[in-house]
């Protein structure tokens, strides 16, 4: 039901716990190259455990490749530098969820095209610099599901 992007992700176990995720939530997951590891990457497949034969995974060149082939109708991009709150946007089906790497967020560019609406953030105390990456992921997918009445399908 929903797309979870991961743009240049650079830690395995962040993305390998997002493989789960999806698993568990119906959602299908891309990442978006580079990536910081092999998907081979044990530490990726530990803490995915036996997960990825029950996600859908697949990966594209870039950012714009994804938007060719998956024609995402609504991106939310989720970044510190983001005004709106994930809990304040109505949700939809087939909503995509755009995370940037660990080490440095989303590209200003990428954010910039998308619009400032479009940038949501996770409210966090003060002088915090970010959460996990998965722990982002499992929130506000979860949110968006609830929206959803917790329906079949993630």
């Amino acid at each position: 039901m929903f797309n979870i992007v991961l743009y240049q992700p650079e830690i395995p176990p962040n993305t390998g716990n997002i493989i789960r995720l999806c698993a568990n939530t119906g959602s299908q997951l891309h990442l978006i190259r580079p990536l910081g590891f092999e998907l081979e990457d044990k530490k990726l497949r530990r803490a995915g455990l036996d997960y990825r034969e029950w996600a859908s995974v697949v990966e594209h060149d870039t950012f714009e490749n994804f938007c060719e082939q998956i024609q995402p109708k609504r991106i939310w991009a989720v970044s510190t530098r983001g005004k709106r709150v994930y809990s304040d946007v109505q949700y939809q089906p087939q909503d995509t969820f755009l995370f940037g790497p660990e080490t440095r967020g989303l590209p200003q560019t990428l954010l910039e095209n998308l619009g400032q609406e479009r940038v949501i953030r996770l409210p966090m105390v003060a002088e915090s610099r970010s959460l996990n990456l998965s722990n982002s992921a499992a929130v506000l997918v979860y949110e968006a599901w609830r929206q959803q009445g917790f329906s079949a399908g993630g």
